[in-house]
Formats: C-alpha cells, sequence, structure tokens
C-alpha cells in the first residue's frame, strides 16, 4: 500500500490520526503516524479495517497521486480551517486524477496558449495582453463566453460545490493537463475574475515550468493580469476618469465585471484619487451593493469535464459503478464530481 495514499483518503474522510485509530481495533496513533511516514508496517487485516472504514477501493492505495495545487485562492483574512483546506485541496487532486484516468479514452482538446516568462522582462499586463491577442479577442472588446474559449484551447475547467471562502485554484495533472476549478456558487462577475486569476497563475506560473523566485508575489501578479485581461488599460482608461457612482451599471454591463472591481480598476490606473476610491466603495456599501450586487452578467458554462463523463456513459458503455471500479475511487466521489450536463460538443475517443 502507498502510505501517501492512506493519508490522502484520511484526510479527504476529515479524520485526524487519532480519530481514526480510536475507530479502528488494533490500531494505535503512534502506529499510523510511523506508517503514514513510511517508517512502519501495519498488518494486512488492520489495512482492510482502514480501507473499509474510509470506504476507498483496495486499488487506489496503489496509485500515486502527485498533483500539486499550491496556487489555492481563498478570499482574503478568512478564517480556513486545516479540514476545510485538505477537503478542497484532495478535492482538486481528484480533479486531476479523473482527467488523467480519462485521458486513455478521452482526446483532451491540446493546450494552445502560450505561456510566458516574466524573468525575462515582461510584466503581467504584457501577458494578459498577449494573451487576448492569442484568444482573438478584439481590442476594446470584453471577454465573451470565457469559459468556452478557454477550453478550446486546452484548460479543463471544473466548478465545485465549495465554501463561501474558496475562490479557485488551477494546476498541472500529473499527465500536464492544465486544468482550473472554481467556486460554482458565486455571481458570475466573480467567477469571471476567478477564471482570469487562474489563468494568470497557468500562463506566468506553471505551463512554462518557469523557475519562480521566492521574492515574486505570484497572487499579485495574477490579480494584476486578470484586471489586464478583463479590462484592458488602453480602452477602459478613458471611461474610468472621475469616475461616479452613476456609471458602474453602465461599465458592469460592458466589461462584465463586477463594480467593485471597476472601482478598483479605476484607482489602480490613476484614474480617481484614493479619496474618492473610498467614498465610491462607501456608498457602494450604503446601497447595499458591496456584499450583493442587484445587476447580473452572462457567463457561459464549462463543458469538457462534463462531455467527458457523458462520453464513457453514452459511447463507451460504463455504468456509474463500473466507472467507479476503472478509476478506482469511491462512489460518493465520482458521484460528487460528476454533474449531469448534456453537451453538443462532441469528444473523440482516443
Amino acid at each position: 500500500m502507498n502510505h501517501t495514499q492512506l493519508i490522502f483518503a484520511r484526510e479527504y474522510r476529515g479524520y485526524s490520526q487519532t480519530e481514526l485509530a480510536k475507530n479502528i481495533d488494533g490500531l494505535s496513533q503512534s502506529n499510523l503516524s510511523k506508517f503514514e511516514k513510511g517508517i512502519n508496517v501495519l498488518s494486512d487485516d488492520i489495512l482492510m479495517k482502514i480501507i473499509k472504514f474510509l470506504d476507498f477501493p483496495l486499488g487506489f492505495f496503489e496509485q500515486k497521486i502527485s498533483i500539486v495545487c499550491e496556487n489555492a485562492e481563498y478570499r482574503k483574512r478568512a478564517t480556513i480551517t486545516k479540514k476545510q483546506r485538505s477537503y478542497l485541496d484532495y478535492t482538486n487532486k481528484l480533479i486531476g486524477f479523473i482527467v488523467d484516468q480519462m485521458s486513455i479514452s478521452v482526446e483532451w482538446p491540446e493546450f494552445k496558449l502560450i505561456p510566458i516568462d516574466l524573468e525575462e522582462g515582461y510584466t503581467p499586463e504584457y501577458a494578459a495582453s498577449y494573451t487576448r491577442k492569442t484568444l482573438n479577442i478584439k481590442e476594446g472588446d470584453p471577454v465573451n463566453n470565457i469559459f468556452q474559449m478557454l477550453e478550446s484551447k486546452g484548460v479543463i475547467v471544473a466548478e465545485i460545490d465549495a465554501f463561501e471562502k474558496f475562490d479557485g485554484v488551477s494546476f498541472l495533472t500529473d499527465e500536464g493537463y492544465p486544468v482550473i476549478a472554481i467556486n460554482k456558487n458565486f455571481d458570475n462577475d466573480r467567477k469571471r475574475f476567478s477564471l482570469a486569476h487562474e489563468l494568470g497563475h497557468i500562463i506566468m506560473h506553471l505551463a512554462g515550468g518557469f523557475p519562480i523566485p521566492l521574492n515574486r508575489d505570484k497572487e499579485m501578479e495574477a490579480n494584476t493580469f486578470a484586471s489586464e485581461f478583463l479590462m484592458p488599460a488602453q480602452f477602459v482608461k478613458n471611461a474610468l476618469r472621475n469616475l461616479k457612482l452613476s456609471y458602474l451599471a453602465d461599465l458592469k454591463r460592458y466589461w462584465l465585471t463586477s463594480m467593485s472591481s471597476i472601482i478598483r480598476r479605476a484607482k489602480d490606473l490613476g484614474c480617481i484619487n484614493y479619496d474618492r476610491y473610498r467614498y465610491l466603495n462607501i456608498e457602494l456599501s450604503r446601497s447595499g451593493q458591496k456584499k450583493k450586487e442587484s445587476i447580473k452578467v452572462p457567463i457561459d458554462k464549462p463543458t469538457l469535464l462534463q462531455n467527458g463523463f457523458n462520453l464513457h456513459f453514452n459511447e463507451l458503455g460504463y455504468s456509474l459503478d463500473e466507472l467507479c471500479e476503472a478509476f478506482k475511487l469511491p462512489l460518493d466521489i465520482l458521484k460528487r464530481i460528476y454533474t449531469e450536463n448534456k453537451s453538443d460538443n462532441r469528444l473523440r475517443v482516443a
């Protein structure tokens, strides 16, 4: 048994070493700790009790999932428990694992975006501008159909039912596929910023395999990328000069971004001073728009992952139980990640 997979299963189920040991006859926390560090063995009887209790198939513990999700984005100042972080981290790793398992039968679109190394003297703004051109977004246009646009270039996107403090994460699977997972429960304007933010991580920090110096602020770079990607300075700056509260609704409808982010963009571009920035935010709060903006913007839906499931069910003839057996995953995990979403898009059997 791969001891790292035992840690994976235990923490995904939300058990500490002490809690798991209390539920398994003949298992001590000390022996479990040593086993998870790779310096001890457990009897076959104890291991089978653990596997049954955690409700993971035996084959899962023979896998090695090494996906790194280091760019997980949580709301600033948010208090996240270790259990919450572990659950989300492992959920995202499982999504990546499923993408890799599907790649045996599914031909995912080729990744066609260009990674940009900021150590070569480029800026996040340049990276965003260049990526817009690569995606054939016309100058001065908002970013429409953002899910479809990213997936057409080989970025696989998943929406997950996460707690309110989680925004999104980007990572490469063990087979090298770029994946973005975002919180499905947010308003569309926030989803769009999260997608652009994570795209920035892929372009500047992940896909190129560039060494990133420790003094680089990757979150700030991704935020700068997202702002320029969604609201290019060259085309938004004039509209943000001396920004008034009455302008925000029309600007939001055009750029498809939140009013809060428009105000922030105006400050960052020097179109308003700090006092004006503070005043606009106070007025936004006073009207109740800070917590929940009344104007909604449209967004499309991701399709690649759902179509991958549909291909296995409809064209390859798998049942859900058979797919669990093939992927060596528990039924509850596959059910959670799979949400039926019929699509006209077709993926080819590899």
